[in-house]
């Protein structure tokens, strides 16, 4: 009997040890988000972390945001060594569902670890590579693609006609995953301009145009097709004219929540005259910090 409780305390101690070495193993900690100003992506799309560790991606888990830029969550359990070894945390948007284990190209905030901590912004390299602060815009209104010295502030042209014409605007070269899109604000309704990632070329859409060919620069006459809620031929004077800088693929129709300029067009605007934007990117990058 006494052979026999030594071989059971034997075979208890021996269960323990490898039960504890497992542990160590597995052994997990937090990730905590602390980010603001995201936004609600619908339910096609949403929000996933990843750790960057020896140069892998390590996701850190999905969440959401609600329309009042909540997140779903801010903890993650992760495996203690890769939280301990991450050089830099990455947030990208990601369909959902979504079947591709890997990144997709939309990373919007990025930080390297200092420490526990790691500060995120749009500007870090692996996120757009620029907090958009230098970026700044003109434009004018005309209405080129009809072909008539009529309904000439019905539309909006990102140009300045002193150079040549030349680029009404300055904006950095957006990484894959992302593209500029102009719009105009007509009476409440955000209406596309079209999207672009050349300031000296003509954007991707004329869908509001008329049959001629406009400059080769980003901008659109509002004209024919004119969207529920909204009457075209229009007159922009007193309304909003703004650049967005959007996911691709995009979430929605709507403007998304970057938008590095906006411009207020003025109550006694005249037709090709030269206005500036103003920066407006501070108020939209969002912000935050991941901490371990």
């Amino acid at each position: 009997m006494r052979n026999l409780l030594l071989f059971a305390a034997a075979s208890l101690f021996l269960f323990s040890a490898c039960d504890d070495d497992d542990n160590d193993v597995m052994v997990q900690d937090k990730l905590n988000l602390n980010i603001t100003g995201l936004e609600d992506l619908g339910d096609d799309y949403a929000y996933e972390g990843w750790l960057i560790v020896n140069g892998k991606a390590i996701s850190t888990g999905i969440f959401n945001v609600n329309e009042s830029g909540a997140l779903s969550q801010t903890s993650f359990p992760i495996n203690s060594a890769d939280l301990s070894n991450a050089a830099a945390y990455v947030l990208t948007i990601e369909p959902s569902p979504d079947n591709d284990p890997a990144p997709s190209n939309v990373h919007i905030l990025a930080g390297d670890f200092s420490g526990s901590k790691a500060t995120l912004s749009v500007g870090h390299s692996s996120a757009l590579g620029s907090d958009f602060s230098s970026s700044t815009g003109s434009y004018i209104l005309a209405t080129p693609t009809d072909g008539a010295d009529s309904n000439e502030k019905s539309g909006v042209w990102w140009l300045d006609p002193s150079g040549g014409p030349g680029a009404g605007l300055s904006l950095p070269t957006l990484p894959s995953g992302w593209k500029y899109e102009g719009w105009a604000v007509i009476d409440g309704v955000p209406v596309t301009t079209g999207k672009f990632t050349s300031v000296s070329g003509a954007d991707d859409s004329a869908p509001f145009s008329g049959n001629q060919a406009g400059p080769p620069f980003p901008g659109e006459d509002f004209l024919m097709n004119a969207p529920t809620g909204v009457t075209f031929p229009t007159d922009l004077a007193g309304k909003t004219v703004v650049i967005s800088v959007e996911p691709e693929p995009d979430n929605s129709a709507a403007p998304f929540l970057l938008k590095p300029l906006v411009g207020m067009v003025p109550a006694d605007a005249d037709d090709h005259t030269l206005y500036d934007m103003s920066n407006n990117s501070q108020a939209t990058n969002p912000t935050g910090n991941v901490t371990r």
